[in-house]
């Protein structure tokens, strides 16, 4: 029985349990806001469940994964990339794709109520590869080889986003993650350099050819969305204007009357806080970000080797840079690309793969911790 309790106790010293706090506490204010958008009369009472449950499962997946060791995860990599490709196929050619009313794109598979979004599984295994790859090149990445493989590396799932799902916001993130980690990794600034110079040259093919239609105009109008406000504008232009009318402290959580615009729960989540909370409310969210994805990159500091500071910085990358997105586009400054606000929005899938990155970087400090408390005895 001692054996047991020391067990348990040992699992609850070695988990940085503060880590999962910030996450938990972001997700509180996002069930909060689902509630008052389902007591508004905006969305389904079906929102807020699938949240809270969501919420839910991802604290224990986040607490499991932490157990695994995530060396031994990253060399299991034709295991798990291979079913994720397999899921990403599958909403591609079978008739379990499907594309959520709205979006621009179809990423999503139905299996009877629920949806699921492959491409976040992507993005954890591409931080599990990309850790293991760059752990095994460290000394060499500044050769051009080795930096045209890693090229290589980030172009396939990349590209496997846009070929097969037409995602550009997920495209987008994995860019984020692969320049982010390359540099993590000392990535000369001369080879950053060239790959700036290549960037350059193949932009206006990419712009001319490659994007489409729909994304052009909502770059044209994502610095001022009033000169559209019925087309492509629309949801930028009522999001600020909800955004806006919070001022300070907001309009309330259950006032009746709030101003109602579309994504209000997902890709304007911000907007909705702003309306209801204000800008206090939305200085506490993005702080409360500001101050989880630092402590990830503390966990990463305390690594007992570069493959777990990679994968911290890894997950630091996707939180980041959602972040930024979609504060930015809800400003006005950066267009509508489809990307959530971390452990915010709406969304059974991004809820669960948030917690499931946050579960990677326990990972990385239960292995720190159990060295310290083995060194220790």
């Amino acid at each position: 029985m001692r054996n047991k309790l020391n067990v348990f106790l040992n699992m609850v010293k070695t988990t940085d349990k503060v880590l999962l706090l910030i996450c938990i506490c972001l997700s509180g204010i996002s069930c909060l806001m689902m509630v008052s958008i389902v007591y508004q009369g905006f969305e389904e009472q079906r929102t807020f469940i699938v949240q809270l449950v969501s919420v839910f499962i991802g604290i224990i997946a986040a607490i499991g994964i932490s157990f695994l060791d995530y060396r031994i995860v990253a060399r299991m990599w034709p295991v798990y990339t291979f079913l994720v490709l397999l899921l990403l196929l599958l909403v591609r050619f079978s008739p379990l794709g499907y594309q959520v009313p709205g979006s621009d794109n179809k990423a999503w598979l139905q299996i009877g109520p629920i949806l699921f979004q492959p491409s976040e599984l992507l993005k954890l295994a591409f931080i599990y590869t990309f850790s293991l790859h760059l752990s095994r090149v460290k000394e060499r990445i500044n050769y051009l080889s080795t930096f045209l493989l890693l090229c290589l590396h980030g172009a396939v799932p990349t590209m496997l986003i846009v070929l097969l799902q037409k995602d550009y916001g997920s495209a987008l993130v994995f860019v984020a993650i692969f320049i982010v980690m390359l540099f993590s990794a000392g990535l000369s600034w001369k080879l950053f350099a060239i790959g700036i110079g290549a960037t350059a040259l193949i932009s206006p093919i990419v712009w001319i050819y490659l994007v489409p239609d729909y994304i052009k105009t909502r770059f044209e109008v994502a610095w001022s969305p009033q000169i559209d406000k019925a087309g492509a504008g629309m949801q930028q232009y009522k999001g600020r204007i909800a955004l806006g009318s919070g001022k300070l402290t907001g309009r309330g959580l259950f006032t009746d009357g709030l101003y109602n615009f579309p994504a209000r729960h997902n890709d304007m989540i911000f907007a909705y806080i702003g309306q209801t909370l204000g800008f206090v409310g939305c200085m506490i969210v993005a702080i409360g970000l500001v101050v989880l994805m630092t402590k990830i990159l503390f966990v990463g500091k305390k690594a007992v080797d570069d493959e777990g500071r990679f994968i911290c910085v890894g997950v630091f990358a996707v939180l980041f840079f959602q972040s930024i997105i979609n504060i930015g586009l809800v400003l006005c400054v950066i267009p509508v690309i489809g990307v959530t606000l971390p452990f915010v929005s709406a969304g059974g899938s991004s809820a669960l793969v948030s917690y499931m990155a946050i579960g990677m970087v326990l990972g990385v400090h239960r292995q720190y911790a159990n060295q310290t408390l083995y060194e220790n005895k």
